[in-house]
């Protein structure tokens, strides 16, 4: 199209870039719905946040010299040394300054849906998968540790109390002495008897012992003490320490899941559930001293895959599991579901007894995501470059990791990322490419995407000036347009700044800060009406080129004139998106919006379009189908000389009147006709065998009137009225299916 030769989509880099940078910036804990109807591109796009994360980690290290310096991923032994040290005898301080850090570290934790939905419960699966990446990452006896003499179920699960004190750490403490002060007394003192007695020995011996014998009784007389003195009260706490230490190491932590999985009476009940949670919550601690410990904040990133391809039960159900395990207030989970959305909504949406009656696939997402991100369909520029890929026995989406300077350390300590891959799959791909044999000879290395430095400073201001818009009481207009919902204005918050940072990663010259919060809030708030718009634009742009027409569409027309113009069409589809449009918000606010106060325009659509991701695409596709079928319908009525809907609309009595007098028919239904006021919304909303018995037609008249006034009707369909108020969107009434 016209439009695409002059801005074409950007490499996928660019959106894992953007969305990278977000990530960083945003609070946990976040859920993030990446959505691209292509797998590859998916995991492309997961590979560079991936890289661009640990990049951006590594850069703030650099950076931050003021901070004292992390300790390093992989500890050394005095690391290790101190580290349990301060699991033994020491309790982290929440202060301001360790919870405000500005040093991070990623963990990638990849967890493929697909090679676990065999299990019954899915969500089970991928709890014991984090827990496993977590303990491999950090180690089996630093977790252990904790969870013997750090973790305490009732202090840990209130919230953080900050102090003001310099101090990150407090000793633990006995009777107001801290405990390691304890046991080095008691291990001194044990020395010093231990000493005084072999030396001096006992004062009062038997009498009948003599010579060496004597001296040997004394020696073995001390020993003897000492080790009933040790062997007492503490050998006991030691020994039941060690004990609980061995089995934390030996067993896994996720067999007493296991062991309730294979229990019914617990997993069908609040047992398993509870114990998930509180190992959830051990978790959190755990990572939590961590940070404490290793002088930086850790966000654990978990990338959820190939979800789409289960059975909507357990889609629920891993759903249900990041909204209730992976979501407490102070998390440290950054939840990625990378799906395909079309396939996942359907899927949803098939789910029994899994939904509220008056709820969509789409409300149940909506509670869930606090980041939607799509990634834009493929330009035909990357089409064609795509293809070519494929022909030269490349991968199918060139990777175009560096956007910034990277060398070897790009990719981060192998310790930061954990996939949960099969063995089988792994080789199967190795095996793959081995005999992968291009159709073309390689010409070189590809050409790859290079971005010019981003301007942090620039998107920083920008996004606080978008904020700064909404939240004036006095200019700003948006608060009105706002939801209610806390989760919607994450969604505003965080789309804005991806929004930002995509264009200025693509160095486009930024629209003002209140255009770009406005455009996302219509983004959210009315996504249904809005596909519905780039629709109907893209359809009238393809029908300039199917005519040859050299001048494009015009830029300048409003949004709110395209969809005034092209609303009797959505008025008339009705039932169809009836699902969509209940996602949107007040339809009068939508007009007011549009009309008066943010007059974006087509050209203002296509310079958003590339850098907005808040919005699902799978409704614009099922629009663009529902579209389809009735231009299909449409050529059937040309076919037959039908007149369309929009001029039936409009036809008064004498209209129809004079209709009928063309196809010469008798006088006495042209009488009927006026008697009965029947206009062209009569005949269009009408049933139409309420109509047929009012103008008492024959079958074949009423044949005849019937395609040229209402189109024609495929006989698999019957041909019947259905008038469903839509209550939840008054704006837009229902219609039968027939008059599509």
């Amino acid at each position: 199209m016209a439009i695409e030769k002059v801005t074409d989509i950007p490499s996928d880099n660019v959106y894992a870039y953007a969305l990278s940078k977000t990530l960083t910036k945003v609070s946990s804990p976040v859920t993030v719905g990446l959505y691209s109807e292509c797998h590859n591109r998916i995991n492309m796009v997961l590979k560079n946040i991936e890289v661009h994360m640990n990049q951006e980690s590594k850069r703030r290290e650099e950076k931050n010299t003021k901070e004292p310096k992390p300790r390093s991923i992989t500890p050394s032994i005095s690391d290790m040394l101190s580290l349990i040290l301060r699991l033994l005898f020491y309790r982290p301080v929440w202060t301001e300054q360790n919870q405000n850090m500005k040093n991070i570290r990623f963990m990638f934790v990849r967890f493929s849906a697909w090679h676990f939905a065999g299990s019954d419960l899915l969500w089970a699966g991928l709890v014991m998968q984090l827990s496993n990446a977590i303990q491999n990452s950090f180690g089996k006896l630093q977790l252990g540790l904790f969870r013997i003499v750090q973790h305490d179920k009732e202090k840990d699960a209130g919230k953080k109390k900050i102090e003001d004190i310099p101090k990150n750490w407090r000793s633990k403490k006995l009777c107001c002495i801290p405990i390691w002060a304890l046991i080095l007394t008691g291990f001194i003192g044990s020395i010093l008897i231990l000493v005084l007695l072999i030396i001096f020995g006992f004062p009062h011996l038997k009498e009948h012992l003599e010579g060496e014998k004597v001296e040997e009784s004394s020696g073995y007389g001390a020993l003897e003490g000492f080790a009933i003195a040790v062997l007492g009260v503490p050998a006991v706490g030691a020994l039941r320490f060690t004990l609980l230490l061995l089995k934390n190491l030996i067993f896994k932590q996720d067999l007493k899941i296991r062991q309730g999985l294979d229990d019914k009476k617990v997993s069908q009940q609040l047992g398993l559930m509870h114990e998930v949670r509180l190992e959830m919550r051990l978790l959190c601690c755990f990572i939590h001293f961590m940070e404490i410990f290793e002088r930086r904040r850790i966000r654990v990133v978990l990338e959820i895959t190939n979800l789409d391809r289960c059975t909507p039960k357990k889609i629920v159900g891993v759903l249900d599991a990041i909204n209730i395990l992976l979501s407490d207030e102070e998390s440290p989970f950054i939840s990625v579901l990378a799906v395909d959305p079309e396939v996942l909504v359907r899927q949803v949406q098939q789910a029994e007894d899994c939904l509220r009656k008056r709820d969509t696939a789409y409300d149940f997402l909506d509670r869930i995501i606090t980041l939607p991100f799509t990634v834009p369909p493929l330009s035909n520029a990357s089409k064609s470059s795509v293809f070519e890929n494929i022909v030269r026995g490349q991968s199918e989406i060139s990777e175009n990791i560096p956007l910034e300077e990277t060398g070897s350390s790009a990719l981060g300590d192998p310790r930061t990322s954990f996939s949960v891959e099969d063995e089988y799959s792994v080789k199967y791909s190795e095996a793959e490419e081995e005999q992968a044999i291009p159709l073309i000879e390689k010409k070189g290395n590809v050409e790859t995407f290079a971005a010019a430095e981003l301007n942090l400073e620039e998107v920083d201001k920008l996004t606080e000036s978008a904020f700064s818009y909404i939240t004036s009481r006095d200019k700003s207009k948006l608060p009105a347009y706002i939801s209610g919902d806390t989760m919607s204005m994450r969604r505003v918050i965080n789309s804005i700044r991806v929004t930002i940072m995509i264009m200025e990663t693509r160095k486009l010259e930024p629209p003002p800060a209140e255009k770009i919060a406005a455009w996302v809030v219509l983004v959210d708030r009315w996504p249904c009406r809005l596909s519905w718009i780039l629709q109907c634009v893209e359809d009238d742009q393809q029908s300039e080129e199917i005519d040859g027409s050299i001048c494009a569409v015009d830029n300048t027309k409003k949004l709110w004139d395209v969809f005034n113009y092209n609303s009797l069409e959505l008025y008339i589809t009705g039932y169809a998106v009836n699902n969509f449009l209940e996602r949107d918000g007040d339809p009068e606010l939508f007009e007011i919006f549009l009309k008066n106060y943010f007059k974006f325009t087509v050209e203002d659509l296509e310079k958003f379009k590339l850098c907005t991701v808040n919005l699902n695409y799978s409704i614009k596709n099922e629009l663009a189908r529902i579209r389809g079928s009735r231009r299909l319908k449409r050529a059937g009525r040309n076919a037959f000389q039908s007149l369309s809907s929009r001029t039936v609309m409009n036809m008064k009595t004498e209209d129809i009147c004079q209709e009928l007098s063309n196809l010469r028919f008798p006088d006495k239904y042209l009488e009927t006709v006026r008697e009965n006021y029947i206009d062209g919304r009569t005949i269009l909303f009408s049933d139409p065998k309420d109509l047929r018995q009012v103008l008492q037609m024959t079958l074949g008249e009423w044949t005849s009137f019937k395609i040229h006034f209402l189109g024609v009707i495929p006989a698999s369909q019957p041909a019947q009225a259905k008038t469903l108020p839509n209550a939840t969107n008054p704006g837009v009434a229902m219609a039968s299916k027939q008059y599509n």
